[in-house]
């Protein structure tokens, strides 16, 4: 069992060490726990915020979190839980902010090629990534949703928006790699590209393209050709 926060020496308490020493000396769950304010009657603010923690894999993956993902750990209500997702969602607007400068913008399908063409050096596998945009078209986030070949039973439209419904992107592009080199689309590839971009029309994040990379080339589903790039 934890001890209490008030049962801490002041040293220790998250709060007189923000004090003391500033907010950034302060670790994760020493920020969660000034967030969540107060513990149960049986469970410390401490343990509370850990539990938080134990949840996602990494730090970045806070952000994924849901409200109803908080309210399932026992002693965090709906209060709590909104002040943890508000807290998260300040921090990303800042963050966009401050870096929008240092984004790049994705102006056609060759800068997606140079961002994931080591796909097919380092990979055996297909890996499908789905890149975020904002209304400018400057990158906000990309995350690799799947390794294998493109099924909608492993695939489904419902987390690749989920995942962007998160960071409010604007607009989607999918990227996958054939570890053959040959980029021309499968059946498989047609259909599942169909069937996100008309998910992304009903959900309003416009799916603007699906990029496949290959050695030295890539396939683009928005002009429908094969591109060939350096050494190709």
């Amino acid at each position: 069992m934890s001890i209490m926060m008030s049962k801490m020496p002041d040293v220790m308490k998250p709060r007189e060490r923000l004090k003391t020493y500033g907010v950034s000396k302060l670790n994760e769950l020493e920020l969660l726990s000034i967030l969540l304010r107060t513990g149960t009657k049986d469970i410390s603010v401490n343990d509370l915020a850990l539990n938080v923690l134990m949840l996602v894999e990494t730090i970045n993956d806070l952000d994924n979190l849901t409200l109803s993902d908080l309210m399932n750990i026992k002693g965090i209500k709906e209060a709590k839980a909104m002040a943890i997702l508000s807290a998260l969602e300040l921090g990303k607007r800042l963050y966009l902010r401050l870096n929008y400068k240092d984004r790049l913008k994705i102006y056609n399908g060759e800068v997606i090629y140079n961002l994931f063409k080591y796909l097919n050096v380092t990979q055996r596998q297909e890996n499908f990534v789905v890149v975020l945009l904002d209304n400018k078209n400057y990158l906000i986030k990309s995350k690799v949703i799947f390794k294998g070949s493109i099924n909608e039973s492993v695939a489904h439209p419902r987390e690749i928006f989920r995942f962007a419904i998160s960071y409010s992107a604007t607009y989607i592009i999918a990227v996958h790699n054939h570890p053959s080199g040959d980029v021309i689309p499968s059946n498989q590839d047609i259909k599942f590209t169909n069937n996100l971009i008309k998910s992304g029309k009903i959900i309003g994040i416009p799916v603007i393209d699906h990029i496949i990379i290959g050695n030295n080339r890539y396939y683009t589903f928005k002009e429908k050709v094969v591109v060939k790039c350096e050494g190709g």
